[in-house]
């Protein structure tokens, strides 16, 4: 059951073997309780000179004539007050008592009534009490006992009142440490998917959106000491384009841009998803192929040439392709210098060339 469909004694769980023991632990028995009602006429008869002097003592107090605030506030609440004070006297003191009892506090708490500018109240409205009964009853045993039971009844309403006061503050505090974790799950996840793409940025060129140089050695030395324990083939491709920077010369670092994101483009969307493409700096290029032949790898290259050169006809490519030696101590940084010498040996034909 949602606890808006509860009343406040079901959500505070308050039965009845729990308000029989606040009596108790009070001192308050059925008899000296039911014995209450024989004055609920006298004070029924002075409860309007009550409710008047109790209010007009509570709005000379700033704080509280500010919390009251305008005339149809007080109206209702002298009306509320009224039936408060003859329930005091009413004779039953069970769930029904319990629970207006609990929405007293419950309301005193939202309207932001703080416990010092309560417990004022109600010692003012208990000496205006005993002010009635000191006046109607001569017997000073009965009034004695009288006063004694209403001052412990008055204080077990008192303790209702705090009860929700300390639920509302628990929700309050429950409420904020669920949003607080919900605030801090939500930035948690801000932080992983930033920290996710600075590490991705750390790892990529900007320009191309390839490996950068870094990230390539370190690939290359792990998928080559794969090559080597499986015993598989491993070919590395190293590739430039010739006479790049009379492109930026004579075309502008723009068209230069635009040449080197056209083969990064091209790379990420026609090589498999084992291989590794890479940017080496500048405009010189490497290709990690993971159980691949050199035979494979040049028809790689082969159809990157014919793409390329579809797209920009008066420029050209030089590949070295070298295949790592599975039976050698040969590192990355070594088989990456021999690729490279492959490139130069290609710059060396006419247009674009394949070294293997």
């Amino acid at each position: 059951m949602r606890r808006t469909e509860q009343t406040l004694v079901e959500q505070m769980q308050i039965n009845d073997v729990e308000i029989q023991h606040r009596m108790s632990l009070l001192g308050l028995t059925s008899n000296s309780l039911s014995s209450l009602l024989n004055y609920k006429p006298i004070i029924e008869s002075a409860i309007e000179n009550v409710v008047n002097e109790f209010y007009k003592k509570q709005t000379e107090v700033d704080e509280i004539s500010l919390l009251i605030g305008d005339a149809d506030t007080l109206t209702r609440l002298r009306d509320a007050q009224r039936q408060y004070i003859i329930d005091l006297f009413c004779g039953r003191y069970e769930h029904e008592y319990v629970n207006n009892r609990l929405r007293i506090g419950m309301v005193h708490k939202r309207i932001g009534v703080e416990p010092k500018l309560y417990l004022s109240a109600v010692c003012t409205l208990k000496e205006l009490i005993f002010n009635v009964l000191r006046t109607t009853i001569s017997d000073q045993d009965e009034l004695n006992q009288t006063l004694t039971i209403i001052d412990k009844l008055i204080y077990f309403d008192t303790t209702l009142v705090f009860d929700t006061y300390i639920d509302s503050l628990v929700g309050e505090i429950e409420n904020a440490k669920r949003r607080t974790e919900v605030y801090a799950k939500g930035l948690e996840e801000k932080v992983a998917q930033r920290t996710q793409e600075l590490e991705k940025l750390a790892k990529l060129d900007p320009l191309t959106n390839l490996y950068n140089r870094r990230v390539m050695q370190e690939l290359l030395q792990r998928d080559l000491a794969r090559a080597r324990r499986h015993k598989s083939p491993l070919t590395v491709v190293y590739f430039d384009l010739d006479d790049f920077k009379s492109v930026n010369d004579t075309q502008g670092h723009l068209k230069g841009d635009e040449v080197l994101k056209y083969i990064g483009q091209y790379l990420l969307e026609n090589i498999r998803e084992i291989d590794i493409p890479c940017r080496y700096g500048g405009d010189e290029f490497c290709i990690i192929l993971p159980d691949c032949e050199l035979d494979s790898a040049f028809t790689i290259c082969e159809k990157l040439i014919a793409a390329f050169e579809q797209q920009y006809p008066e420029l050209h490519l030089s590949f070295g392709l070298i295949a790592a030696p599975l039976d050698s101590t040969v590192d990355a940084e070594e088989l990456i210098n021999r690729a490279d010498k492959k490139m130069y040996q290609a710059k060396e034909h006419k247009g674009s060339y394949i070294m293997r």
